[in-house]
């Protein structure tokens, strides 16, 4: 039975302990800077192609969350990894990615290492989602979601960016906790 209250960290956990106790520091390097560029190419792929890649961009998500499962160190080398490729690669991302889909990978992470109900790792990713956006949106002045939300400052646009940021980050807990119960499975065959 679905509940917002039921604990779900428990496989993040133990990716964290297997991952941690069979890998070398040079190969946790790697697979973090691995991470990292593919977070770098999937934010970037609505810039190479307009139609489809919008469709992948969202994507740049989830080599964060991992990388952030593994440490919160690793984290955030893959986040930076990848804000340096996108300086290069597709500088007009660069006002997107740190604020919204990196840090929400950052922040989901995070919380699956932090806390255990499902309530509490949405929350908070929403919060990190909803701060970055509104420092995008009413600190730069840049349209992040298009004219929908005005660019200043009102209790309607604040809840209807708390609402998307709420949804968003529930449909990444909950892609994360069902890739994290593959790989687990998958990590005890090796």
């Amino acid at each position: 039975m679905y509940s917002f209250f039921q604990p779900i960290s428990e496989h993040a956990d133990m990716i964290h302990k297997l991952l941690r106790s069979k890998s070398t520091s040079l190969q946790n390097i790697i697979v973090t800077s691995l991470f990292g560029t593919l977070s770098a190419i999937f934010q970037s792929a609505g810039g190479f192609f307009p139609w489809v890649g919008y469709l992948i961009s969202p994507l740049a998500t989830a080599p964060i969350i991992f990388c952030t499962i593994l440490s919160l160190k690793f984290g955030l080398f893959s986040y930076m990894v990848s804000i340096l490729l996108l300086l290069v690669i597709q500088p007009s991302e660069l006002i997107v990615f740190p604020f919204t889909t990196g840090l929400l990978g950052l922040a989901i992470g995070l919380a699956f290492r932090k806390f255990s109900k499902r309530i509490s790792i949405i929350f908070f990713g929403s919060l990190a989602l909803l701060a970055g956006m509104m420092i995008v949106l009413y600190g730069f002045g840049f349209p992040l979601l298009g004219p929908s939300i005005p660019a200043n400052i009102s209790y309607s646009g604040t809840g209807i960016l708390f609402l998307f940021s709420f949804f968003y980050s529930w449909l990444w807990t909950e892609a994360s906790h069902a890739v994290f119960k593959k790989i687990q499975k998958l990590l005890y065959y090796i």
